[in-house]
């Protein structure tokens, strides 16, 4: 099944107008309206009773047909509304994103490209590493990225996991079987990035910070995991087709089983010492063979392709999941912060101040 949010126009008819005393008129106005609920082929179909994503998710993947058998009782013929008549909106409002750097393939690229040399060290074999990104500038289907000031803007694609709630598991140290019952669904995720400030960071040991912090895409719907359970392979890897276009020239594609670690190890780990709630999205990280610009940069030691420039689009498409497009925005820039001022290393901060009394 797919779940989405969506945003479609309401005319809301006012007060009887009297212009003259020959005529009268209505008032009408055109709000947006927000709709939460399932996409069934060419049309959508909200959650009954007021449900939210959130809400499912929350109730997890054992009650999802449930729902839908109540929003399709409560759906009447003349309420139905096409899928072309909505602005599709990222599908869920998460509640922490961790994004994950599970490809080889990228890392031997992308480091060439970000840190100057191309490596896979030996840590990254040890443990699925990711790094937590902004919750609050998720994008949705359509809606453009405005980044800051960089010249060397990216795209990545990834295919995201989501979670859902579990009856009496709290989502704390998961073992992979467990976790594996925890992934709700997948969706598609673009995670913009600014190459120069982020090798900038990345040379402190920190980060990326704003390199990656003004916009993550995520759509169009969510896809529940029993729909692409026949894609897993015998060692459990989902064998998906990922695929990447800027203005209609491919630029990358990969399998998905290409991953160092299956899903369900990704989420154990994320869950290790910690918890995954429903709402959670963990990303992939970049597939290989070119899901992202830093890679072919850094196997080309030159920027070809070009950065991504105001105008551009970018489509990414996910076998199973389907199409999620974006343009590229103006940028927008940022006011200007002083470099760090040098201070003497002081240990002390001096003699007390003395109180002198004041007498009136």
């Amino acid at each position: 099944m797919r779940i989405a949010r969506w945003e479609y126009p309401v005319v809301e008819r006012g007060t009887l107008r009297l212009a003259d005393a020959r005529s009268a008129q209505v008032s009408a106005t055109e709000t947006k309206r927000i709709g939460e609920g399932f996409v069934v082929d060419d049309h959508v179909v909200p959650f009954a009773d007021g449900m939210s994503v959130a809400d499912v998710l929350a109730r997890g993947l054992s009650a999802i047909d449930e729902a839908f058998r109540l929003a399709s009782l409560a759906q009447r013929p003349e309420d139905r509304i096409a899928l072309t008549d909505v602005q599709l909106l990222a599908p869920l409002v998460p509640a922490a994103i961790r994004d994950f750097v599970a490809f080889e393939e990228h890392v031997e690229g992308v480091s060439a490209g970000v840190e100057g040399k191309s490596e896979v060290v030996p840590e990254w074999y040890q443990a699925p590493t990711f790094y937590f990104t902004n919750p609050h500038t998720v994008l949705g289907p359509g809606e453009p990225v405005r980044p800051p000031v960089t010249e060397r803007l990216d795209f990545e694609l990834e295919l995201a996991v989501v979670i859902g709630g579990v009856a009496g598991s709290d989502g704390a140290n998961l073992a992979p079987d467990a976790a594996a019952s925890h992934i709700f669904g997948y969706t598609i995720m673009n995670d913009w990035s600014a190459r120069d400030l982020q090798a900038r960071e990345m040379k402190v040991r920190l980060g990326p910070a704003k390199g990656k912090d003004f916009g993550t895409t995520l759509g169009p719907w969510i896809v529940t995991a029993d729909e692409l359970a026949p894609f897993l392979d015998e060692d459990g890897f989902l064998a998906v087709r990922a695929e990447v276009f800027v203005n209609d020239a491919l630029i990358g594609e990969d399998l998905v089983s290409n991953m160092g670690w299956p899903f369900p190890e990704i989420v154990a780990y994320a869950a290790r010492n910690s918890k995954v709630v429903p709402g959670d999205v963990l990303g992939s990280g970049t597939v290989g063979n070119g899901g992202c610009l830093g890679e072919l940069w850094g196997r080309a030691g030159g920027l070809t392709p070009p950065p991504l420039a105001e105008g551009d689009e970018v489509r990414m498409i996910v076998e199973g999941i389907g199409e999620l497009v974006a343009r590229v925005g103006a940028a927008v820039p940022a006011p200007e912060l002083p470099a760090a001022r040098p201070r003497p290393r002081t240990r002390s901060r001096g003699p007390a101040p003395v109180n002198k009394e004041i007498r009136i």
